[in-house]
């Protein structure tokens, strides 16, 4: 029974936590952005009408598949229209809960310590996701902080070849190196 709780939880972790994030060539225009926005409504009713059919269980589980769909399709055309890490992370943090909730509402069907045990992975399993957008996050940050400093290594060592020059020439020189470090 154990490697049913494993093997589900594998499958949750696999559709929802390890699928790439999207990356579009062209950021949508608000227009497109907006009609977007409004399709993922439409789509989310339509899903949440179809569980209509089931009963009890079944349809929780319909529902809240159809919320974590949905919440997954929002973060990502967030993520698609800004571009910003930040939402990039969202995503991975949006997709997390939505797998976690999904999850939870499937282990509704166990009951003693089968519910616990399935419950548990859960949480596992969204631990664990957390824990990695928050590693991207921070290498994120930590690579953007290490590339400033390299780019301020480097106008430094250009200013500092300026030094052997003189009057006009240094000043030209001094210019030069701060319009190809993008300094003011």
């Amino acid at each position: 029974m154990k490697t049913t709780f494993t093997s589900r939880a594998a499958l949750l972790a696999s559709a929802f936590l390890c699928a790439p994030l999207l990356v579009l060539a062209a950021v949508p225009t608000q227009a497109e952005y907006t009609a977007s926005k409004t399709a993922i409504g439409a789509s989310y009713k339509t899903a949440k009408a179809a569980c209509g059919s089931l009963k009890a269980h079944p349809k929780n589980v319909c529902i809240e598949e159809a919320k974590a769909k949905e919440k997954n399709e929002r973060a990502e055309l967030e993520f698609s229209h800004t571009g910003k890490a930040a939402d990039g992370t969202q995503v991975k943090i949006v997709r997390a809960e939505g797998a976690y909730n999904v999850a939870k509402e499937r282990c509704d069907a166990f009951r003693g310590n089968d519910k616990d045990v399935c419950v548990k992975e859960a949480k596992s399993v969204r631990v664990a996701a957390l824990a990695d957008a928050k590693v991207a996050q921070a290498t994120a940050g930590a690579r953007a902080d290490a590339k400033e400093d390299v780019r301020e290594a480097q106008y430094k060592v250009e200013v500092e070849k300026c030094d052997t020059q003189t009057g006009d020439g240094k000043t030209a020189c001094i210019k030069a190196a701060k319009a190809i470090h993008g300094k003011p």
